[in-house]
Formats: C-alpha cells, structure tokens, sequence
C-alpha cells in the first residue's frame, strides 16, 4: 500500500508539473520583463521612487499588502489626475477608461498586460499564510517593468529565480533619509510601572502592543491622562483605520497606540517608537518580535520632512536590549526556496486521480505528498487551507469541487467561533440556493454609547465576509448596492467609541506582575 501510495505521489507531481510554476504565467513569460529592486529600510524613499513610475507610466498596477494601502494609493493616483481602478477581494470600484489599478497582491490580474507593475512590501514572501501570494505577484506580474520594494531580507531568495527566469533586474540599495536612534534608558526603567510611564510619553509617541486588548486599555488610559489618542489595530476595518490616521496626522491627536498594523507601509507622522512589549502571539504561541519585524516597526518613526531623528524606545529595560540586537543584526531571511500555493487546475487533476471530490482530502494529499522537485519553489503552509476545505466538506458535501475551492479561499479564522458560524451560514445559503442579505441592522449603531464596540467589529467583520462573496456569487449574496452605506454606518459607530471606550483595566503586563 506504501508502494503503491508513493508511485501514486510520483504520478501527481509529474502530472501537475509544479516545477514548471513559471510556465503557467505565459504573458508575464512572454514580457522579457525589465525587474527594478527598491530595497532598503523604512523611511528611505524605496516605495516613493517605484510610485513615481507608476504614475509616469501610460498604465500600470499596484499590488498592496493591504485593503488600506491599495486604498491609499488609489486616492494617491486619483488626486495627481490619474484615473484609477481599485480591486481587491471585497470591492471592484472601476472607473470608465482607467488604465491604472490599485490592488490587494491577491487580487493580481495575469491576463492583463501593464507598462509598470509595483509590488509593495516583498519580505512578505516570509509569511507562512500569504507569502504564496508574493512569489505569484513575482512570477506572474503581466508587465514591462515591474518594481520590487521592501526590505532587503529576501532579495537574495528573489534573485535565484530572477536568474533562473533569465530575467534582467537591476538592484538599488537606499538607506534611511533620517537617523534612528534607540534611547538608552526604558522609559519605566526595569520593570513597567503605569504611573513612572505617565510623565513620560510627548507628542508624536506611537506606543505599539500585540492585543486589541492591550491597545484599548493602554488607549483608555492615555486619553485619561489629558492625551488626545489615536487607535488602530487589526480588527478595525480599513476605513476605521484610515478616520484613525488621520486624526493622528492632523494634530487632532497627539500619541497614536496601535498593534504591528503600522509596520506596513502607513504612512504617519511619528517622532518616536515605543514597545510595550517585544512579545506577541502568533496564534501557536507566544514569542519574540522578529528582527525583520521589530525594524519595521521601529523604522516608522522619524517621518522624513517632519522629524529630523526618529527615536525608539520601550517600557521595558529588557525590552530594549531586544530591540538594541534586532536593529543591529542582519535582517536577511533564510529562505531559499520560494512559497506556491496550488490553483484550482491543480485540485481538480488530482481529483481525478484520486477518484474523489472532497476538498479537504484533495488539498491535505497536495500538502503531504505532492513534492514540488525544484530548487526554487517550496509548498506553502496549507494548514488552515487544509481545516477550511474539510469544514465545507462536512457541511456541503454535495457542492461542486469547484464551489469548495472557491469557499475554501474566503477570508475567514476558523479559531473564532462566530465568525465560522456565520461562514457556515452563508455556505448553507449557497449551498440551498437561498438569496442571503447583508448582516442586520441594529438600533444601537446610531448611539454613542462604546459597549457595543466589539459587537460592531464583529458585525464589520461579517460585512467584509459578504462583501468577498458577493464577488464571487452574487445571485445569493445579491445586496452589495447596500454595503457602503452599512459599512459606513458601522464604522462611524466604531469610531465614536474608540473616542470613549474604558479599556479593560489592566494590560496583559501588568495581570502577569498580579499574579
């Protein structure tokens, strides 16, 4: 049975040819694309220079790491009278005769040939859930000229194709237009010390925690000590987000208190940096901020043009000699093999060989055993792939393959027990053929009163839900017309209570000192 399991393995690699990964990628192939590497830290201008090309060329694309980058630069365009396209996974706003779009990577176009294409943040390629969407923007952007910007962790990873691709690429080295410094001291010394750190924080501080928990009560507490306060983290929706930097931009607010959101590519006017912790959950287990992290956190302060010298610093003495040997040690990955993740062409061969249509036996086969023969390429990390294409087998079995591939990439944490349930739900609306309307309304969206902050990003988090699928299949999810105005209305709501919100009382800190 082994035997026959292993040459059945050899036959699905040979005839899903994954070594050949560039090859399905035939217009960017057929392209002799010009590469132009813009690597360097935060603040040095890399991701400026690459924009301005794009804004130079007749047509183009951006591809964002982010809903709210793409959003930025799509306004960016729009504002120097470019018209503009914006296209991610939740929205397709196209204006009539566009040649520009502005882009989530995932939502990359191979079809559609461009002058110059920008693909933004490229350490991403270290991300073990989306890096697989990096190395197909990579491969696959369909341009003349494509742009390459972020740190220099994975040049090196991206050259070895580059050379293999006999692609032509030019590598420019730019360094920070301002000085960052690390302070010597912590600001509460060695151990944190709520009222040592209220005598200590200025204006153009960004105090960064690992929790929405943390960020709300640190951004409670703050605003009590006389602060205006600014608060971003990752259950906040781009558009709460972006009413949030702007408050901190314009002076309305005087310290920002945000998560690792604004290590990538916000644009904010901070002075200084400060850690309440170095340690974050990864959602296994609790660890150290890495070094290509930590740098791209730390690197957002000092905005060249405002603050001559960015400062960094943490609550912490121990802390801070974290922070001392990530900003001094060599950022370079490790990575030598670049991460794909399988189309669906791939899951449907294998089903036929497999003689079976269960999606998460399809893609755990592919995983497993599905070896990738090429020095250049690696499988991602399909574990959560793998959990979500097994959830809709139990409780869709009769769908095509296809519908379940296409559920199985819907943006959805299965480790949050509400938000699977209302996954479950839409998939059952499908899978009857029910029309399904956005999420209820509710009575207290119009109140001013923060104890429903929760249930509002939740209820965001739904809307965000119904928007992807009314992309996908809107003959069910048939109410987008409705989506900006209930997606505004929750995020006022949100963005009132942020103002008024009492945090939880103790941070994750100071409950562990407690103990």
């Amino acid at each position: 049975m082994v035997s026959n399991m292993k040459t059945l393995s050899q036959r699905a690699a040979d005839a899903l040819a994954l070594e050949h990964f560039p090859a399905t990628y035939a217009l960017a192939r057929s392209l002799r694309r010009r590469i132009y590497f813009k690597v360097g830290p935060t603040n040095s201008g890399k991701t400026h220079d690459a924009l301005m090309a794009l804004q130079n060329a007749p047509s183009g694309v951006y591809l964002a790491p982010l809903r709210l980058l793409a959003m930025e630069i799509r306004d960016r365009l729009i504002e120097a009278g470019i018209p503009c396209n914006l296209v991610t996974g939740e929205e397709r706003v196209l204006i009539p005769g566009a040649r520009h779009t502005a882009s989530t990577v995932e939502m990359l176009n191979p079809n559609h040939e461009v002058d110059v294409a920008v693909i933004d943040e490229i350490q991403m390629l270290q991300d073990e859930h989306r890096g697989h969407a990096w190395t197909a923007a990579i491969v696959g952007a369909p341009a003349k000229e494509v742009y390459l910007c972020g740190s220099n962790a994975v040049t090196e990873a991206c050259t070895r194709l580059l050379d293999a691709l006999d692609e032509r690429y030019t590598i420019t080295h730019l360094e920070r237009k301002t000085p960052l410094i690390l302070e010597e001291l912590a600001l509460c010394g060695d151990r944190y010390n709520r009222w040592r750190l209220k005598g200590k924080l200025q204006k153009g501080d960004a105090v960064i925690a690992f929790s929405r928990k943390d960020v709300l009560t640190l951004s409670a507490r703050i605003r009590q000590w006389g602060f205006g306060v600014a608060t971003i983290y990752g259950a906040l929706s781009p558009e709460v987000r972006r009413t949030e930097a702007k408050r901190f931009n314009s002076g309305e607010a005087d310290i920002l208190v945000a998560t690792d959101a604004i290590g990538m590519g916000l644009n904010l006017p901070i002075r200084r940096v400060i850690f309440s912790t170095t340690e974050k959950f990864d959602g296994i287990a609790t660890r150290r901020l890495n070094t290509t992290e930590a740098r791209q956190i730390a690197g957002r302060a000092g905005r060249y043009g405002i603050y001559p010298t960015g400062y960094v610093n943490a609550f912490e003495q121990d802390d801070l000699l974290h922070l001392e040997h990530a900003l001094y040690a060599s950022d370079i990955s490790d990575l030598e093999k670049l991460p794909i993740s399988p189309f669906f062409g791939h899951i449907d061969v294998l089903s036929g060989m497999l003689h079976t249509g269960k999606l998460g036996e399809l893609l755990a086969f592919f995983a497993e055993r599905v070896a990738v023969r090429s020095s250049l390429f690696q499988t991602a990390d399909m574990t959560a792939h793998i959990a979500l294409g097994q959830l809709i087998d139990l409780h869709a079995p009769d769908l095509s393959l296809q519908h379940k591939f296409i559920f199985s990439c819907a943006p959805v944490s299965l480790d949050k027990d509400r938000e699977k349930d209302y996954f479950l739900s839409c998939l059952q609306s499908f899978r009857l053929g029910r029309k399904r309307r956005l999420p209820s309304d509710y009575d207290w969206l119009g109140s001013t009163s923060p104890k429903h902050l929760e249930e509002a990003e939740n209820l965001s988090q739904d809307i965000s839900l119904y928007a992807w699928l009314a992309g996908k299949f809107p003959h069910i999810f048939h109410d987008a017309e409705a989506l900006p105005e209930q997606r505004s209305k929750v995020s006022r709501y949100i963005e009132r209570a942020l103002l008024t919100q009492a945090g939880y009382g103790n941070t994750s800190k100071e409950l562990l000192y407690l103990k």
